[in-house]
């Protein structure tokens, strides 16, 4: 395997449209064999988002049906959501859920992160695996009450053919809860 390539030089940054919601920066590097170019990117908010995998039983995760502006669309995957200030992963899941589920978690476990765009996004998402569930309903920003779906893990093949599963992350994300619970009950 070859060897990590060393990071680019960055000779300066440039904030194209300071103040707006979604940021545009500019980025003017220097790649390890002296070639020069410019980069741009959307930065990070630094609070960074969760994605909850919440199992109702060993087979069943809980999904929720949420309005994306995006595909102006009804979406069907697992409830997501940015962290506040001064909270972690773990934390924000456990709020995400009580505010779109109406259920909080006793054993919660960051599983991974995914990027979405990483080659011009630095927004990352954390993974959290969610078990042991109670009921618990905390009130949150959605305009609507959130349909919660169970779906069994066996069945995810059939979910991403979906017309309203169209997220990537959740997709991956599902799959890796997947994989680390079949590993985990194997004992691997």
């Amino acid at each position: 395997m070859a060897a990590m390539p060393k990071l680019p030089i960055i000779h300066q940054r440039r904030v194209l449209n300071e103040g707006t919601r979604f940021q545009l920066e500019q980025l003017d590097l220097e790649f390890s064999n002296g070639e020069r170019r410019t980069f741009d990117r959307m930065p990070g908010s630094g609070r960074g988002a969760v994605l909850i995998i919440a199992l109702q039983d060993a087979e069943t995760v809980l999904l929720v049906r949420e309005y994306a502006a995006g595909l102006h669309a009804y979406e069907l995957g697992p409830p997501k959501g940015r962290l506040e200030r001064g909270e972690d992963a773990v934390t924000g899941a456990n709020r995400e859920l009580k505010e779109e589920v109406g259920v909080g978690a006793k054993r919660l476990t960051l599983l991974t992160q995914l990027a979405l765009a990483p080659t011009y996004m630095a927004n990352v998402i954390q993974v959290v695996l969610a078990e042991d569930l109670y009921p618990e309903k905390l009130e949150g920003d959605e305009p609507e009450p959130l349909e919660v779906v169970p779906w069994r893990l066996d069945d995810l093949h059939r979910l991403i053919l979906r017309d309203d599963v169209n997220d990537g992350r959740s997709i991956a994300a599902l799959f890796i809860a997947r994989e680390y619970l079949l590993r985990r009950n194997a004992g691997a």
